[in-house]
């Protein structure tokens, strides 16, 4: 009997000390919270121990009642949503974690509404109860408004020290000796009494019982243990969220029963769509120890001492030690991330306890294990029978969209720097390795800033590679800013065999998109037939070195109308020299004009914040299409923003919108570079 279940929630709303209190109300961990070697559980990586907060995807597992549950706590930024997906994906189930003293964020709400589309069953704790500027309460209106229906107390907090039983009235008090139970008192008998009959007209309206409604209005007295039934069949279906509160010490039995009791087993939640590698949909796989093998390696870490692990939910049949299974995945080539379709041999199995691994005879279907020394499987990537290689349909990840271009400090870091960047790359789905071969930078598609300080400080630490940041370089092009002749003179005679090639070009300005356009208007065979094409491959090679800024140049119409050959030193290469010199000449007579990249720029975000993303695109040199509702209290804002405005767009969006917003980018088209900008450009490179 497993349990798999994923904590969210903002950072800093106190997943991770829930979760460690629950290895110690379990009798996981001592109660220090720490595991043998005196670290905490879940924050472990050495950025974790550093920056003070969690990064990472961590396993913890408990046993409650003969129940194994594996919790898995998430980061709470944005920045590091390839982990909290990989959560969401290894999970049956969810706990929102909201603070009493901060309440529901704008993530947290969107989170809530991806988990409601694919009925994830969910809960809600409420941390931090003991906090001087808790309030339950309006934290409590806070969530029933931002969550929607079906989501209600059933314990109420008194004084950080207790809890109060809506269903089963009674007070439950935590001490130094566990928890006690005892009848409330007057006071705490009134406000049971104020919230119980919403919670139990909440539960009545998902039973599947249609006469209990009519009963309890009726005024008949309805057993706790129906509705406890009626309740925990409604949690498994994701469409009741009872709301639970917590603290240190307080809470964790109430929790533990709710995870064990009301969220689903593994057999019970539908699995992820699953094909052969060839497409074909796989349809009668459940979650079977003796089924079909399929395992997904949801996070990939690499450690200095032990190497690659992979950390796998198996979601049918069963893994066992040096089995050889087919490694599957995963469509995500752009971002670095080769497709796999290799036979591996597994390694030994362990059970992770944040680091700490524990041997492991074998992971059955709906458990989590790790595996050492993977070498072919990455994050994403389906693990199944080698004589029946399946795939599990991709789990979706947000694009990248800040780039910070890097370089090594020394040769030495140099020599080291692609093999390190290779293990993040594989460790990490939301990252994007680009090796722009137009601006000579390598530049990391992160998530947000504190996305790339973690990456640059694991490339540090565990890889010891030195890098440093440097200014990213957008490409622009060049192009005529008007029509102009010019003419190639390539004459070199020196007594043996030598070069020689004339040819007059016209040159003219296209619209935008229009590349080169090479028009042949030699007559009387001025220019011998066989070397037209030189001079057009001449023209082609300067235009992508560019004439006067070295930017590639675009969108020109090319004529050839007159030149002149030799009978002798006239060659290919000859030609090819005077269209680049003619090129370069007609470049000097007339003005010409840098060409920008301009985004098309999709933009989702809350209502409440559209009039200051409109009013910032505007400040960016942005032109706003339109802006569509797309419910839940959001608009789609559709702009055209030049390249060079939105380098940071991913930070100053998240900034603007309190977490919430996001945006798509895809290249348009380029435009005519302001001069004013254009002169800059020119002045910051002389």
């Amino acid at each position: 009997m497993v349990r798999n279940v994923v904590l969210v929630g903002h950072s800093g709303a106190g997943k991770t000390t829930l979760i460690e209190a629950l290895l110690v109300a379990t009798g996981t961990v001592p109660r220090t919270g720490r595991v043998e070697d005196g670290t905490t559980v879940c924050d472990f990586d050495e950025v974790e121990v550093r920056q003070q907060r969690s990064v990472n995807l961590c396993v913890a597992p408990v046993v409650h009642n003969g129940i194994k549950i594996n919790f898995l706590d998430t980061p709470g930024y944005a920045d590091f949503v390839g982990d909290l997906r990989a959560g969401l994906r290894a999970a049956d189930a969810a706990l929102f974690v909201v603070s009493a003293a901060e309440g529901v964020d704008g993530l947290t709400r969107m989170l809530w509404e991806e988990c409601g589309l694919v009925g994830m069953p969910r809960a809600v704790i409420i941390t931090k109860i003991d906090h001087p500027r808790a309030n339950f309460d309006e934290v409590l209106a806070s969530c029933q408004e931002s969550f929607g229906d079906g989501v209600a107390p059933l314990y109420l907090p008194v004084d950080g020290i207790g809890l109060l039983g809506l269903l089963s009235q009674r007070f439950f008090e935590y001490g130094a000796g566990g928890r006690t139970e005892r009848e409330p008192d007057s006071g705490q008998l009134d406000l049971i009494e104020q919230y119980r009959g919403d919670l139990i007209e909440g539960i009545i309206q998902e039973s599947e019982d249609e006469s209990l409604m009519d009963r309890y209005l009726s005024g008949e007295e309805i057993d706790t243990k129906v509705l406890i039934d009626d309740l925990e069949k409604a949690v498994a279906r994701g469409t009741f969220h009872p709301v639970l509160a917590a603290a240190p010490g307080v809470g964790m039995l109430e929790i533990l029963e709710i995870v064990t009791q009301g969220f689903p087993s593994p057999i019970e939640h539908p699995l992820p769509e699953i094909t052969t590698t060839d497409g074909k949909p796989v349809t009668n796989i459940t979650a079977d120890p003796a089924g079909p093998l399929v395992a997904e390696v949801v996070k990939t870490t690499s450690d200095p001492y032990v190497g690659r692990i992979s950390l796998v939910r198996v979601f049918s049949g069963t893994l066992h030690p040096d089995m050889v299974v087919h490694v599957s995945g995963h469509g995500m080539a752009d971002r670095g991330h080769e497709d796999h379709d290799v036979d591996e041999r597994v390694g030994s199995l362990s059970s992770p306890l944040g680091k700490t691994q524990r041997p492991f005879g074998k992971c059955v279907a709906g458990d989590i294990c790790a595996i050492a020394k993977l070498t072919r499987a990455e994050t994403g990537d389906t693990l199944s029978d080698k004589d029946n290689p399946l795939l599990m349909r991709a789990w979706d990840m947000p694009d990248p969209l800040l780039p910070v271009a890097i370089q090594a400090k020394s040769k030495a870091d140099e020599d080291k720097l692609s093999q390190a960047l290779a293990r993040l790359v594989a460790e990490d789905p939301t990252l994007r390795l680009e090796n722009n071969a137009e601006t000579r930078q390598l530049v990391l598609w992160c998530m947000g800033e504190a996305h790339a300080d973690v990456l640059l400080d694991r490339l540090s630490k565990r890889h010891g590679v030195e890098v440093e940041k440097v200014e990213l370089r957008v490409p622009l092009r060049e192009t005529f800013g008007g029509k102009v002749q010019g003419t190639g003179r390539n004459v070199k005679q020196t007594g043996g065999h030598g070069q020689y090639a004339v040819c007059h070009l016209e040159i003219e300005p296209l619209p935008s998109g229009g590349g080169l356009e090479f028009v042949d208007k030699i007559v009387g065979g001025v220019v011998p037939r066989q070397f037209i094409p030189s001079v057009e491959k001449g023209v082609r090679a300067q235009m992508e070195r560019g004439v006067v800024a070295g930017y590639p140049m675009v969108d020109i119409r090319v004529t050839l109308y007159d030149g002149k050959a030799h009978s002798v030193d006239s060659s290919d290469m000859a030609f090819q020299i005077a269209g680049q010199l003619a090129l370069k000449e007609a470049a000097a007579k007339v003005p010409t004009l840098l060409l920008e990249p301009v985004d098309q720029v999709s933009i989702l975000v809350a209502d409440e914040f559209v009039g200051a993303v409109m009013s910032d695109l505007s400040s960016r040199r942005g032109r706003v299409l339109g802006t569509e509702p797309v419910g839940t209290g959001r608009t789609l804002v559709k702009a055209e923003v030049p390249e060079l405005e939105i380098t940071r767009y991913a930070i100053d969006l998240r900034s603007m919108s309190h977490g919430t917003g996001t945006f798509h980018r895809t290249f348009l088209r380029y435009e005519p570079l302001p001069s004013h900008l254009a002169d800059k450009l020119a002045s910051d490179s002389a």
